[in-house]
């Protein structure tokens, strides 16, 4: 067995590749593309993967090991989306065979069908074992923020249900399609006052339909200025993003709600804004940084599927 592996994170928009030492669990190396799923040909794929990595192989000896929409229909290949609950032993068990690439590994990803939730995720399920790893925890309740966010229930080991909200794709929406987000259109920094602002309309009465055009009329007649409303509808959107999982996920035996920790895994732009929303609801967070929470979880896998 290898003493290092490769640890991919590919998705949509782009590429995430670690060098990682596997006794230590230390990150060696990394290399970062904008090559994400849209810029490639299915055939594309191990060309390009070994093109990035292929100086670390050591003659293929290194195993690679790829999650994230890489292992949808649109990515390389595709693997399956097991059903929760789920187990990283069950990833392991798993994982599919990256054609035109010797011993390279897709992760499947997971589904929820039910009559009344239906979901599916890809690369997230990865960062939350490696989160629960790093914590040294069997049961959490992690909050993944992205373009389409991810809450994820884990139970003794095992992912048990899940939740996607549409945030960072319907802030852009938002921002650049519509009449609120008309003077959001040009770059502006993050305005903290504003995005408070914003945290508080989404639990208007009338609804978050109602505090995003609220964005204009503030705009308009209660002082808020164009560089500010950019951050007050994603004050709004992540509020209400929160407000949401916190009365769904923040439940059942297994959870205590006034002594309940997020485990918050995500950037360091989206980290903050996350951050302030939750201790705006009086929620604990504790931090873990993306990266560290997909080589954790990688790495895990790693030696599970060797173990088979």
């Amino acid at each position: 067995m290898s003493e290092r592996l490769i640890a991919i994170d590919w998705g949509t928009s782009n590429f995430r590749a670690f060098l990682v030492d596997r006794a230590s669990g230390e990150c060696l190396d990394s290399r970062r593309s904008d090559a994400g799923l849209r810029s490639l040909t299915s055939a594309e794929f191990p060309h390009y993967c070994d093109a990035q990595v292929g100086d670390w192989r050591q003659g293929g000896k290194v195993p690679v090991y790829l999650a994230g929409m890489v292992g949808s229909a649109r990515g390389w290949s595709e693997a399956p989306q097991l059903d929760v609950p789920a187990s990283a032993e069950d990833l392991a068990a798993n994982v599919v065979a990256a054609p035109g690439l010797d011993n390279a590994w897709i992760v499947p990803g997971l589904k929820e069908v039910r009559h009344d939730h239906v979901d599916v995720m890809r690369g997230e399920e990865i960062q939350a074992f490696g989160a629960l790893a790093l914590v040294a925890a069997q049961s959490a309740i992690c909050c993944l923020p992205g373009t389409h966010s991810k809450w994820a229930r884990m139970v003794n080991g095992r992912l048990v249900e899940f939740t996607t909200a549409m945030t960072g794709e319907l802030f852009h929406a938002v921002r650049f399609h519509t009449l609120p987000g008309e003077p959001a259109r040009e770059d502006s920094s993050h305005d903290t006052d504003a995005f408070a602002q914003g945290l508080a309309a989404a639990a208007h009465p009338s609804g978050v339909l109602h505090a995003l055009f609220e964005g204009r009329s503030r705009h308009l007649y209660a002082g808020l200025e164009a560089c500010q409303v950019s951050s007050f509808l994603s004050g709004v959107l992540i509020g209400a993003e929160v407000l949401a999982q916190k009365y769904h996920m923040l439940k059942g035996d297994d959870v205590e709600r006034d002594e309940a920790e997020i485990l918050l895994i995500g950037s360091t732009s989206l980290n903050p804004l996350y951050r302030q929303a939750l201790e705006t609801q009086g929620i604990k967070v504790r931090e873990i940084d993306s990266d560290s929470a997909t080589l954790a979880g990688l790495l895990a896998l790693a030696g599970r599927h060797d173990a088979r």
